[in-house]
């Protein structure tokens, strides 16, 4: 077997509507048909929006790596190219009009973007089940998918649930579940649920939403050794961009990826309220490999590179993640005060007690109307109210077992298996 290839995940097959369109459009040229070169993409923004301007040069040279390893890496399908490019255009709208948005109206970056809580951890550790939750709090302001998308115009309160951007955004990633029918039992998507960080840095084109979309190691890669102060520097100022005309009393955010920078977030967002959650990694890596490999056999029928995302995938990688938060916690890089633990069985056995051990760490109050819009939420949305989630975690995962002792035995995280 390819050292690359996951003996863990097998993609399921496509629905026939798919095949046919994919097998189809192998006989066309497609790089003709649908480009993705530079000049092709740029032009298109250029001529969706009526602008020029893209703002400073940070997202250049990850913009052309990416076209780059799309083209030489990713083995784009039919699909996967059209879906490529309309993501792609997308993402450059936004940036032309977010650049315009801040020279006619600069007063917007004197917003105030005030002890935001950030929830991160490994991928599939109970990181989106307690953003939903918390979401639920009338006090948080959360980023939906539609206005991450597209945050410019600036949301107004008073469309905010009227907005036409939130039907485009839920046609746009209902797709997902259409083209990966299995898809919904792994993580809902839809126009008007809360979006990850991942979406809001998309304009910079370094961002791991992006990366989690095509088998592109190459672009991978760059990001992985960049920069990324600017990044989330971008990502404050699409918050203040979102709250300008419809304030937010205090941000709710949520991207596994932060874990990976917390130093970066803090130098950003120095009073930030970290949240981070704890889970069985074997587990997480099992379920992580099930979604990753779904995400791409979505774009391309190349069989899953496991090594693309040894971080959140592989054992010695996903330990050397874990390894490194401890190290800055006990270093005092993050600080003891702007992090507290949320181990994912808790949040299974008492989903509300679990929130207020968040809440008391912070200071914050738990008020009785977010605890009663808490508990309807879960009345609402069961576990595998949308399917069961279902994925093998192949014994050899217990190979690694050893490598995440310090990690379970600190965090008291109990084995799954």
């Amino acid at each position: 077997m390819n050292k690359s290839s996951s003996p863990l995940w097998r993609a399921p097959p496509h629905p026939d509507w798919l095949s046919t369109a994919n097998r189809e459009g192998s006989y066309f040229n497609l790089r003709a048909v649908v480009p993705l070169d530079e000049a092709s993409l740029l032009g298109h923004a250029r001529q969706a929006t009526g602008l020029e301007d893209f703002g400073d040069d940070l997202w250049r040279e990850p913009f052309l790596m990416l076209v780059k390893s799309l083209e030489e890496e990713a083995q784009l399908t039919l699909m996967g190219r059209l879906m490529a490019r309309n993501d792609i255009v997308l993402w450059l709208s936004a940036r032309l009009k977010v650049t315009d948005t801040l020279k006619r109206y600069p007063q917007i970056l004197q917003e105030d973007v005030i002890a935001p809580m950030v929830i991160v951890g490994l991928p599939r550790s109970g990181t989106s089940i307690l953003f939903e939750l918390l979401s639920q709090d009338p006090e948080v302001g959360v980023p939906l998918m539609w206005e991450a998308l597209q945050p410019c115009p600036p949301p107004e309160t008073s469309t905010y649930t009227t907005d036409p951007r939130i039907e485009q955004a839920d046609k746009l990633f209902t797709q997902w579940n259409r083209v990966a029918p299995e898809f919904p039992s792994m993580h809902e998507m839809r126009g008007d649920i809360p979006a990850e960080c991942g979406l809001l840095m998309a304009g910079t084109f370094i961002s791991d939403h992006i990366a989690s979309l095509h088998q592109t190691p190459g672009y991978s890669a760059w990001c992985n050794e960049t920069d990324y102060l600017p990044v989330y520097e971008y990502h404050k100022t699409i918050l203040q961009i979102l709250q300008w005309k419809n304030p937010r009393k205090r941000w709710l955010l949520k991207a596994p990826e932060h874990q990976v920078h917390l130093d970066t977030l803090l130098a950003v967002y120095p009073d930030a309220c970290i949240v981070q959650t704890h889970r069985d990694p074997i587990k997480c890596m099992a379920s992580t490999a099930s979604l990753m490999g779904t995400l791409y056999s979505m774009r391309s029928d190349q069989p899953f590179n496991t090594q693309m995302f040894d971080n959140i995938i592989m054992g010695e990688g996903t330990a050397r993640r874990l390894e490194h938060v401890i190290k800055q916690r006990e270093q005092g890089i993050v600080p003891a005060a702007n992090i507290v633990d949320s181990r994912y069985q808790d949040l299974l056995d008492d989903p509300i007690a679990c929130i207020a051990r968040i809440y008391a760490h912070f200071d914050m109050t738990q008020s009785e109307a977010a605890v009663r819009y808490m508990q309807e939420y879960l009345w609402k949305k069961p576990q595998g109210k949308f399917g069961q989630h279902t994925y093998k975690v192949d014994e050899t995962r217990n190979r690694d077992r050893q490598l995440f002792n310090r990690y379970q035995s600190l965090y008291n995280v109990p084995d799954e298996l």
